[in-house]
């Protein structure tokens, strides 16, 4: 019903992810899957509500109505069983901005924050930034899947450090785990034996593969629910990110207090209103747009896996759960991640996201964007192909 095989032209949009490689020195021609955002076309709801919006010419200060919140309370009540309430909504301008003002928020300046690396380097920034300590319990690889670090290390580094607080990326960005319940209380109550706040970023929610399925935090418990702050919003799933629209779920209302503190402190506090409109629209009728681009990923994920196997065996594919963002493991070949850089700008051609910068546990990887129409993703993968198809396994690769 819906076409994710058209090549949209992106260029001259302001994209961060198109228009600007010239000015990082990068070539005219290279081909970008960094940046966590897709190169398809919204569900024709939003374009719609966003044309009849823009069609009434005023463009005022706005805030969240009633329709609104019912949207996205159906969305998550029907896709995660989660009955979330009008009062603990807090409206931001994205996660990002979410996660820094939650730093400030339950934290003092020198405190300590734990974090799983690798993972989405927002994390670590938004904790240094804002002048606290970070505190890593790395998770480990085992086969082809990721796993939190043993729980007695996790609690080690919780008590030896002081931790106040914890940064939880649910599904896992850039490793695609999806945590089950299990993993997600056992991390939850380690937390709250210590006193440690946890704030979840879940923007990636929606993007579940074929057996398995995300667990909203706030399903966990009554207690796990009020010791944390839920980050959400329609932007991933429905590409809106330049929208500026995301739900931030809290149930405690002391924290939701502090919380709205930090916003105000900062002048965030009028949402936009073209995110509003195309939130709205996209929690109300997107759902058929969503499970049919679920299946296009699908198959993207199948057909980079089947071309790796079977044209570049070295380059292993770390199987996701959830999310758009493949993992892949670059270690058989030995290069430093200087060296790997150079070859897959150079060569290759392709602009990505290394791995290192989700931490040191990330050297010798790659996060690669398949949210792209099959011609795209065809021929980013052909330009890797070209690129290593002579590259030797190192004998001693120093990574492994």
């Amino acid at each position: 019903m819906y076409d994710f095989d058209t090549v949209i032209d992106r260029r001259h949009t302001f994209s961060l992810k198109y228009d600007f490689a010239g000015e990082r020195g990068y070539a005219p021609d290279i081909l970008p899957f960094w940046i966590a955002d897709m190169d398809f076309r919204t569900a024709p709801c939003v374009t719609e509500a966003l044309a009849r919006a823009a069609a009434h010419g005023i463009y005022g200060y706005s805030d969240m109505e009633d329709t609104y919140f019912a949207a996205v309370h159906r969305w998550f009540r029907q896709n995660f069983h989660w009955d979330t309430k009008r009062e603990w909504l807090v409206k931001t301008s994205g996660v990002v901005p979410a996660l820094n003002a939650a730093v400030r928020a339950f934290t003092n300046p020198d405190d300590a924050v734990l974090i799983q690396t690798p993972v989405y380097q927002c994390f670590e920034s938004a904790i240094r930034n804002n002048g606290r300590r970070v505190v890593k319990s790395p998770l480990i690889r085992r086969g082809k899947k990721y796993s939190m670090n043993d729980l007695g290390d996790i609690e080690r580094k919780i008590a030896e450090n002081n931790v106040r607080l914890s940064l939880l990326c649910s599904p896992h960005n850039p490793t695609g785990r999806v945590w089950t319940r299990e993993e997600l209380s056992q991390y939850s109550a380690i937390c709250r034996r210590h006193h440690v706040r946890v704030i979840v970023d879940e923007i990636h929610c929606d993007f579940t593969y074929p057996g398995y399925k995300h667990t909203a935090f706030g399903t966990l418990s009554e207690a796990d629910a009020m010791n944390a702050v839920i980050c959400t919003a329609p932007t991933k799933t429905f590409n809106l990110s330049g929208l500026q629209d995301a739900n931030i779920w809290i149930p405690n209302p002391e924290m939701r207090a502090a919380f709205r503190k930090e916003l105000t402190a900062c002048g965030a506090i009028h949402p936009n209103l073209f995110g509003l409109v195309a939130g709205r629209a996209a929690y109300t009728g997107g759902k058929a747009w969503l499970e049919e681009l679920k299946e296009y990923l699908l198959r993207n994920l199948n057909y980079v896996r089947n071309f790796l196997s079977a044209n570049l065996p070295y380059i292993k594919l770390v199987e996701p759960e959830g999310t758009y963002l493949l993992w892949l493991d670059f270690r058989y070949y030995g290069l430093k991640d200087s060296a790997l850089e150079q070859k897959l700008l150079n060569d290759a051609r392709l602009w990505v996201n290394m791995g290192h910068i989700f931490g040191s546990e990330g050297s010798g990887y790659v996060r690669l964007n398949i949210a792209c129409p099959r011609a795209t993703l065809e021929e980013g993968m052909n330009r890797l192909y070209e690129a290593f198809k002579s590259q030797k396994p190192s004998a001693n690769p120093y990574f492994l």
